[in-house]
């Protein structure tokens, strides 16, 4: 069945040559060619065609070179067996001039020569094709594959593109799933605290005259929660700070550099929409390294850049301070690391002795 589509197709792929090079066409007609030889190679699932014009077209010539001298011998031989099958058996029919003729040129004659010729047409015609057939559609489903199915290297950039893709999705949940909890832990259980430190603060008033263990009770339950309400903004503020989601990237990183301790030049370019993750690695990067600036620098000025290109974030935090700055001594680039890693990002500190320091954060935030 497999060599009965060849000759067909492959005198099509000459005729609609022009046609069948336009993409969508291409797409489908290599697409059918493939899960043909993946049916016949027992390959399972077909993969998706090559994208590239120039296989496609080399693949487009042999088929039409090869399939249509393969196709006219298997229609030879078919053609053959049934004059064998069929007329054989209505040699009578055929007039005395012009004899019916089996084995290429040996005249029937009577019903001993066609049974005789009948049978040995079928016969080597039979083991003709079970010799044939198979290797030249194995040749020509190997030829199929190895031409239309997508290089090793074709496969890699489809995997990292899906990856890249899923990446950009995830990226998003993520940081939908922070500004939600962000947004709970501010509006629900930070304001619950709240409304209980107030009444704990009103019954310590109301009560001036308690006695000293209830006044005493009352005392620690209203700083514990205040203790428990400024944890609660810590966690809230390195989860996702919300000066985030009130200004935004630009106008966090102003505010950052504003109070940074060090004075500190900003430069923020066009971003484009950022994921919240990707823009709160950002934020606590250029935070952190703000930090160390002025604790461990000594440097009298900071330069901070944010920039895209294309599909990265690129932030850079540079002082003319002492340098030496590495991330085993404390200065908190390991957790800048950390976070961006996470990300699929990376992290670079250019810090010779002497000065200047160069961090660098690169991180993915989708196409």
């Amino acid at each position: 069945m497999y060599l009965m589509g060849i000759l067909p197709t492959a005198v099509a792929s000459v005729l609609a040559f022009p046609v069948l090079s336009l993409p969508a066409a291409r797409r489908r007609w290599a697409g059918l060619h493939l899960r043909w030889a993946a049916t016949l190679r027992g390959a399972g699932p077909p993969p998706p065609p090559t994208a590239r014009l120039d296989r496609y077209l080399r693949w487009l010539a042999a088929h039409a070179a090869i399939g249509v001298p393969v196709g006219l011998f298997v229609l030879v031989c078919l053609g053959n067996a049934l004059v064998a099958a069929v007329g054989a058996p209505l040699w009578w029919m055929f007039p005395a001039a012009d004899p019916l003729r089996l084995l290429v040129e040996v005249a029937v004659t009577g019903w001993l020569s066609a049974l005789v010729l009948g049978v040995a047409q079928l016969a080597i015609l039979g083991a003709l094709a079970a010799a044939a057939f198979p290797p030249l559609a194995a040749l020509h489903a190997r030829l199929t594959l190895a031409a239309l199915a997508p290089s090793a290297a074709e496969r890699l950039a489809a995997r990292v593109a899906e990856l890249t893709r899923t990446r950009a999705d995830v990226l998003d949940a993520h940081g939908a799933e922070l500004r939600r909890i962000e947004r709970d832990l501010h509006d629900g259980t930070q304001a619950r605290l709240v409304a209980i430190a107030m009444r704990l603060a009103v019954a310590r008033q109301a009560l001036p005259d308690a006695p000293p263990a209830v006044a005493d009770l009352l005392r620690q339950a209203h700083e514990g929660t205040e203790e428990a309400m400024t944890e609660l903004r810590e966690v809230i503020r390195t989860m996702y700070p919300p000066i985030l989601a009130d200004q935004g990237l630009a106008g966090a990183l102003r505010a950052v550099a504003a109070r940074g301790g060090v004075p500190a030049d900003l430069d923020v370019g066009d971003l484009g929409r950022v994921p919240a993750a990707v823009e709160a690695v950002a934020y606590f990067a250029v935070t952190e390294a703000l930090t160390n600036v002025a604790k461990h620098s000594r440097a009298r000025r900071a330069t901070v850049r944010v920039s895209r290109a294309g599909d990265r974030l690129r932030v850079e935090v540079r002082d003319d301070g002492d340098g030496g700055a590495h991330e085993d001594g404390g200065t908190g680039l390991a957790g800048i690391r950390g976070r961006a890693e996470a990300l699929d990002g990376r992290l670079t500190v250019t810090s010779p002795p002497g000065g200047p320091t160069l961090v660098e954060v690169e991180l993915p935030c989708g196409s």
